[in-house]
């Protein structure tokens, strides 16, 4: 038995800005919503998919933090800022063997985003 993928759950204070976000900032795709109108979503960009919820007793929205690995993340960095994320913690390299920065989405949902330093390697 093996775990095959993780999917967060963000709650979030408005679906389809949260939706039109990570799609037109992050650069995910909207993979389906669910409800009329929709109070559930799910946004991909290749292995990762995270699901949008916005639904009366679903956690407090911003409530949650999930950390992505990607390649190339000084130029997705870079791609964000141009584009007006709202950045946490800037780039930089840490002392845990990653060069990564930390964004918020518009309900304050942070994701972490980093690479692993060359030469280091995954525990």
């Amino acid at each position: 038995m093996k775990f095959e993928s993780v999917s967060p759950i963000f709650s979030v204070t408005n679906l389809q800005q949260s939706m039109d976000f990570y799609r037109d900032v992050l650069g995910f795709d909207v993979a389906w919503s669910w409800g009329d109108p929709p109070d559930i979503a799910a946004v991909c960009r290749d292995c990762v998919e995270i699901t949008l919820i916005q639904r009366a007793g679903a956690s407090p929205a911003g409530a949650s933090h999930a950390c992505f690995r990607v390649s190339a993340v000084d130029a997705y960095y870079q791609e964000l800022v141009e584009a007006g994320a709202r950045i946490v913690v800037p780039i930089g390299d840490r002392p845990y063997g990653m060069r990564d920065f930390r964004m918020a989405d518009p309900s304050g949902n942070e994701l972490s985003i980093g690479q692993i330093i060359a030469g280091e390697h995954q525990a």
